[in-house]
């Protein structure tokens, strides 16, 4: 399926998310001047991921609804190679809370992958919405197929992201040797869509929500390629966990993409140390699930919040002080 239309970021503190999509202002400020946001407050640090994905400013848009809503609090949003990085973030005490995906968080709870013999204690304030694994290409390529990327330059994601995780996965699945059947390269999203751009990359794949920023703004300038690969899910949900479902990318989702294509997806959830105070879990989830209009103004993955649903996770405890708040909310 053809759309036809064409280094590691540093970790940073910001009190500003800049969202890929054109979103209104008010919602993309950080901490607010309203609620617990004045002066004197206890600010809350958000381990995010980068700029042309959708942590970052579904972060922010988070952080302002924290600043509104809860007296005595305000919030940031931490720019990060996000998953791997955020949890190890949550377990050193330099953030408060995480944006991870399912398949990183299972690695942390069970002490296994990038968190063997150093499990995280972390608990759940709930599932937000679904990452979809995409395989992006252009038309020059010729590359239908994840097996047709043996011998090229592919990224696999930003060092310690979910990203660079599934892709060695869904690599390996399909008989590719990350180490020596590919030219391997660490990019997120905005260098990736870059990379390809410019012709420096074969392809690459990024984890995110619909739509990414990145890729909208590839696919409006000329020919990207969406890449099939939700054959995979199967083998990978069998061999690593439920957290991996195969699933459509809607037809339309980009610009010029008009057949929906079948991927890998898995849930993204809000994370904290459970030695979080139970009040503020339950206003942070209540500041979440409370304003999902607002926050769909942000990113419209945010229509994927569900109150009813969010702490159904098997494989992580849900918080708490998240949990009376489901409880009250179903």
């Amino acid at each position: 399926m053809t759309i036809r239309s064409r280094s590691i970021p540093q970790r940073r503190t910001v009190r500003i998310a800049i969202a890929a999509l054109a979103v209104p202002a008010l919602f993309l400020t950080a901490c607010s001047d309203g609620g617990g946001a004045a002066g004197g407050s206890t600010a809350l640090s958000i381990a995010a991921g980068g700029t042309g994905g959708v942590y970052y400013p579904l972060g922010g848009g988070i952080a302002t609804m924290i600043g509104n809503d809860i007296e005595g609090y305000s919030a940031t949003v931490q720019e990060t190679n996000a998953s791997v990085d955020n949890l190890l973030l949550i377990q050193t005490g330099a953030a408060d809370l995480a944006l991870v995906v399912g398949d990183v968080v299972s690695d942390a709870v069970d002490g296994v992958g990038s968190f063997a013999d150093n499990p995280a204690d972390i608990c759940s304030l709930g599932n937000l919405y679904n990452n979809y694994m995409q395989l992006v290409t252009s038309s020059g390529t010729g590359i239908e197929s994840v097996e047709d990327m043996k011998g090229l330059r592919v990224s696999v994601g930003s060092p310690s992201s979910a990203t660079e995780v599934g892709a060695v996965r869904i690599l390996e699945a399909a008989g590719i040797n990350v180490e020596t059947d590919i030219d391997r390269r660490q990019l997120g999203a905005a260098e990736t869509a870059d990379a390809l751009r410019d012709g420096t990359i074969d392809a690459g794949f990024w984890s995110g929500g619909l739509p990414t920023g990145a890729l909208v703004d590839y696919a409006s300038t000329g020919d990207m390629v969406l890449v099939n690969f939700g054959e995979y899910a199967d083998a990978l949900a069998t061999e690593f966990g439920a957290y991996y479902v195969e699933q459509d990318i809607p037809a339309n989702t980009y610009e010029g993409q008009t057949e929906a294509v079948s991927v890998i997806v898995s849930p993204n959830l809000l994370v904290a140390s459970n030695d979080m105070d139970e009040t503020l879990q339950e206003q942070i989830t209540a500041a979440i699930f409370d304003n999902k209009e607002a926050l769909i103004q942000v990113h419209p993955a945010a229509e994927e919040l569900d109150a009813a649903t969010a702490g159904n996770v098997p494989y992580i405890t849900t918080c708490a002080g998240a949990q009376t708040y489901f409880d009250q909310a179903s």
